[in-house]
């Protein structure tokens, strides 16, 4: 199952560096993540200084 950004994003940017397919977007206000491109590798969720993305 793809991972997915909570409200806790302080959209930081740091994930998108870490996502090995580029499955992560800015948003407004939080990144979002394609769940049909996320290979749930959590590589996303190592890089969040907020643990904002979770196993979806």
């Amino acid at each position: 199952m793809a991972y997915v950004i909570d409200d806790s994003c302080i959209n930081c940017g740091a994930c998108l560096e870490e996502c090995p397919v580029e499955a992560i977007t800015a948003g407004d206000e939080k990144h979002v993540i394609d769940a049909d491109a996320c290979i749930d590798c959590g590589a996303c969720a190592g890089a969040c200084p907020v643990d904002a993305p979770k196993e979806g």
